[in-house]
């Protein structure tokens, strides 16, 4: 069941057979995937936006949006169009080229990030080596961006905006990336198809969530920190700082940062499914259904609807888990920033270090359990 279609030699192949040469088939292969990234995490910020909205409205008791198309879901098209037109205005005082490349600097490497994510066993854009690496790496820079645009606003509250959200990223992405590690340390592989097929073959039994329960609350908590969702909104408290960084900025480099963190909090989703919750596996193996329908494996259509449900598994666990942070936006009050750093560095990191040895301990000592 780990066969698939090769998309790029299949377009290629089509293409040439119309008559084009072989080179230029994979010149105009080159944007194809890169075009397709970018349209799927848009939609996909899109269903996040209205889903927040009717979820928070339903928490609250409320109708949420509904007469801007059917139950409301051109809403946040119309929002994102309402961004677009606004006047974008850089202050008197501001650092102009800092001021207008952090959105980029925050932007940009989410969107990078998604060459790593697979949804299938050929589907995903880029089977790196060193995919959760990269990922790691470029999570790294938005915060980057964050001190920069908060730092060339020339404003006290965008400033100390951009300094919590250095310091929150800092304080979380250690806990992060080690718990991360102890994931790449089972599936011998920091490529993000080996560690999905890692879980294969057992159903729900084989998921990582069960082998690491500490690690994937660590790498939840730190995910929300990373997204900056509440409880640990602190960069953008609104009744401490306005809206921190993003307090002067209007029209689409506003628009930037409101995509940047919904794009960030669908990647963290996915790659939390992949992770600890089997990626496109099924709760029961496909392999072990088909025989007991006396399928053969090799049928296509059992081929193309292992495909479609993999897709469809990848996104209910990463929608499953969106619902779980949005539904804490609305329940779970927002901490201290002191509570927040000491949660990072007194807490997180020593559990994460903890169980990191306590996984190559286990390995071991038992091997086949633990991906030995």
């Amino acid at each position: 069941m780990n066969g698939g279609i090769d998309l790029q030699g299949t377009f290629i192949e089509s293409l040439t057979d119309l008559g084009l040469a072989p080179d230029v088939a994979k010149v105009l292969w080159m944007p194809l995937p890169m075009v397709l990234m970018i349209i799927g995490a848009t939609v996909g910020v899109l269903v996040v936006v209205w889903l927040e909205r009717k979820i928070s409205a339903g928490a609250q008791q409320r109708i949420g949006p509904e007469y801007a198309g059917p139950l409301g879901v051109l809403q946040p098209v119309a929002d994102g169009l309402k961004l677009v037109f606004k006047e974008d205005i850089i202050p008197t005082k501001a650092d102009p080229w800092l001021f207008t490349l952090g959105p980029v600097l925050v932007v940009l490497p989410v969107f990078v990030s998604y060459l790593i994510v697979p949804f299938g066993q050929n589907l995903v854009i880029t089977d790196l080596n060193v995919g959760i690496f990269l990922w790691i790496s470029l999570s790294s820079i938005a915060p980057i961006g964050l001190l920069m645009s908060g730092y060339a606003s020339n404003n006290k509250y965008s400033l100390l905006g951009g300094l919590r959200a250095a310091a929150q990223s800092i304080s979380y992405e250690i806990p992060l990336a080690l718990s991360v590690l102890a994931i790449a340390m089972m599936s011998n592989s920091l490529s993000t198809i080996d560690i999905v097929q890692q879980q294969s073959g057992y159903g729900i039994l084989g998921w990582n969530i069960w082998r690491q329960p500490a690690g994937f609350l660590i790498f939840w908590i730190s995910a929300l920190a990373e997204c900056e969702r509440l409880p640990f909104d602190l960069p953008e408290a609104e009744e401490e700082l306005v809206a921190g960084y993003q307090t002067e900025y209007s029209g689409m480099k506003f628009g930037l940062f409101y995509v940047g963190s919904y794009v960030n909090l669908v990647l963290s989703a996915l790659v939390f499914a992949v992770l600890y919750l089997g990626g496109w596996e099924s709760p029961v193996p496909l392999d072990k259904l088909a025989s007991w329908l006396g399928v053969n494996e090799d049928n296509a259509i059992l081929q193309v609807i292992t495909a479609s449900l993999g897709i469809i598994m990848t996104l209910l666990k990463a929608y499953f888990l969106i619902f779980i942070a949005v539904l804490l936006r609305w329940t779970v009050p927002r901490v201290r920033i002191d509570q927040l750093l000491d949660l990072g560095w007194k807490f997180l990191l020593p559990v994460s270090l903890v169980n990191l040895l306590l996984t190559a301990a286990l390995k071991l000592a038992f091997p086949i359990a633990f991906g030995g």
